[in-house]
């Protein structure tokens, strides 16, 4: 498996990004093709030292480093990745790598 990971900054207005992503964005990108799984975290995101700067964090999970490459390259994937700068103004990391149970 290969995993997608999102990472979004605190947004300036929580309410209106929570708004935005779950209406418009988490929709458009389940029509990424290859998508198997997505999952985010629900609520604070947690640090060591308590709460972590990081306001939420996507998980998308497709078959291989491949597939998140031919997602990424469709008109779909392409959309997603436009869409960001709809919402994500505090910013956004987004890193892939495969993965594997230990």
């Amino acid at each position: 498996m290969a995993k997608l990971f999102a990472i979004y900054q605190q947004p300036k207005d929580p309410a209106a990004f929570d708004s935005y992503y779950f209406s418009k964005h988490v929709p458009l990108a389940k029509t990424i093709p290859g998508l198997k799984s997505y999952e985010v975290t629900r609520g604070d995101v947690m640090g060591m030292a308590g709460k972590h700067g990081v306001y939420l964090v996507a998980v998308l999970e497709f078959e291989s480093m491949e597939a998140i490459g031919a997602a990424m390259a469709s008109s779909q994937g392409q959309a997603t990745a436009a869409d960001l700068a709809n919402f994500a103004s505090a910013g956004v990391d987004v890193m892939m790598g495969e993965t594997r149970l230990v």
